[in-house]
């Protein structure tokens, strides 16, 4: 056996970052990761999307070239190929500096092995067993797989092999309405193929607000995407070389035949095969482990961040479960998954960035609050650079005068968000955004407008 002050299993987003603050605290420390460094940000999420979004604009935005004056000759191709080498050169870039990191710590063993705990103390991995005073788990999650009829009988995608793609699809058909279906629907619309998107909800983003799933639902059928809504009974096939969704919506072909099918409907936790039932570790329902607001799990000693636990499920949160854990542990503070503001971001383009409560949490909550919204039309930014799509809105309360939340769905609006993400974090009155002076010509220059242009949250009357 070797004994470490601390064990962390798992190289995702916080997994490496606490490891250099216990290594630089004087910790005698090991890192264990059983397959990629950098978890699915860096190698079946953020980074390599973002990356196919990238390419994705430059192609589409070639084709627009004439709306902006520029001529292109000839037509505008997309190399598969090409695409997949860039992208697997920004992933391997990054997950090559987060091993490299982890390998060059003091005081730090890293092992490439499966971990299963044997104990609240005691860790297997490979042929060894390591002892620990603390134990941190950051093993993330991955792509759920439903138990849909005819599913046996046909190959699909999932987040991770869509990423391996050198060909383009014929047809792909997105079986999920939520933000990486999405993505990916627009992504490879724009590369060429044909799309349709299969979602068993009556509209897109169901977690959002109606009129943003409406606005987006514009979006991506204006880009010459198929959707389809209300398919509560998806099943599969194979026939005549095409992979068939089946659906039970009310209008249009009962069965969809595509060339590529990816099944984009949510995720699970990689809490299977790590022994948390035989120490006791409670998980919810859904597989995920269960953790207090400072991240402890019910075995005393192990803490759980990023994906794993079901308090976030991004990078963000997961960077901030890092700073929350070794904010309490190495710098006496008294940090709390509660305190953090709800934020998040769908990469369509545009972009949606939205923080703290959606119009449909205020309303639930009765309580009197403001509203204000703006359409991206009226963004001289947006205007010059020919992507009007979108609108803004903001909800203030009437008693406390802060922002309850927002959302911006236009160019630039995940960058924009931040200003009223950062007013939320001060606990200051909207009227100090409302008066700031901010830079022309931006999309963050029409926030003190749309804060100016508040008014009353009507309620329908019982």
């Amino acid at each position: 056996m070797s004994h470490f002050d601390a064990v962390i299993i798992g190289a995702g987003q916080a997994g490496p970052s606490l490891a250099a603050r216990l290594s630089k605290a004087g910790m005698k420390i090991a890192t264990i990761e059983r397959k990629l460094f950098g978890g699915t940000c860096v190698n079946t999420g953020c980074i390599p999307t973002k990356t196919l979004v990238a390419s994705a604009y430059a192609a589409h935005l070639a084709r627009r070239a004439s709306d902006f004056g520029v001529t292109i000759a000839g037509e505008i191709g997309v190399d598969m190929k090409a695409v997949k080498e860039r992208k697997d050169a920004v992933l391997l870039k990054s997950r090559t500096g987060v091993e490299a990191g982890l390998r060059k710590l003091s005081n730090c063993t890293v092992y490439q092995a499966h971990a299963r705990l044997r104990s609240a103390k005691e860790v297997e991995v490979g042929a060894e067993v390591l002892t620990a005073d603390k134990i941190f788990l950051n093993v993330g999650a991955r792509a759920a797989i439903p138990e849909l009829p005819g599913l046996d009988k046909i190959e699909y995608l999932t987040n991770s092999s869509m990423l391996d793609l050198e060909v383009l699809p014929r047809h792909l058909v997105v079986v999920g309405g939520g933000s990486v279906g999405l993505e990916f629907a627009q992504i490879f619309r724009r590369f060429g193929s044909a799309v349709t998107i299969v979602e068993k909800s009556g509209r897109l983003l169901p977690h959002e607000d109606e009129d943003i799933s409406a606005a987006v639902k514009e979006v991506l059928e204006q880009e010459g995407i198929t959707i389809r809504l209300g398919a509560e009974c998806i099943h599969f096939d194979a026939r005549d070389g095409n992979a068939i969704v089946g659906t039970s919506c009310t209008t249009g072909e009962p069965d969809i035949a595509g060339s590529h099918v990816l099944l984009a409907m949510g995720r699970r936790p990689n809490t299977d095969d790590l022994g948390l039932d035989e120490i006791g570790m409670k998980r919810d329902a859904r597989g995920y482990i269960v953790v207090d607001d400072q991240l402890r799990t019910s075995v005393d000693g192990i803490w759980a961040m990023g994906d794993c636990n079901g308090r976030g499920g991004f990078t963000h949160t997961s960077y901030n479960d890092y700073e929350i854990v070794a904010g309490n542990l190495l710098d006496g503070e008294n940090r709390r998954v509660i305190d953090r503001i709800p934020a998040r971001a769908l990469y369509i383009d545009p972009p949606l960035g939205h923080v703290g409560m959606t119009e449909s949490e205020v309303r639930r909550s009765g309580r009197p609050a403001l509203i204000g919204t703006r359409p991206m039309t009226k963004v001289g930014r947006a205007v010059e650079k020919g992507e009007t799509q979108g609108f803004m809105k903001v909800l203030v309360d009437v008693e406390s005068k802060r922002i309850l939340g927002a959302s911006i769905l236009g160019t630039g609006g995940d960058e924009a968000i931040h200003c009223i993400l950062d007013t939320m974090y001060a606990g200051a009155e909207y009227t100090m955004l409302a008066r700031a002076m901010h830079i022309h010509p931006t999309v963050s220059e029409l926030i003190p407008t749309l804060l100016q242009s508040l008014q009353p949250l009507q309620y329908q009357k019982s």
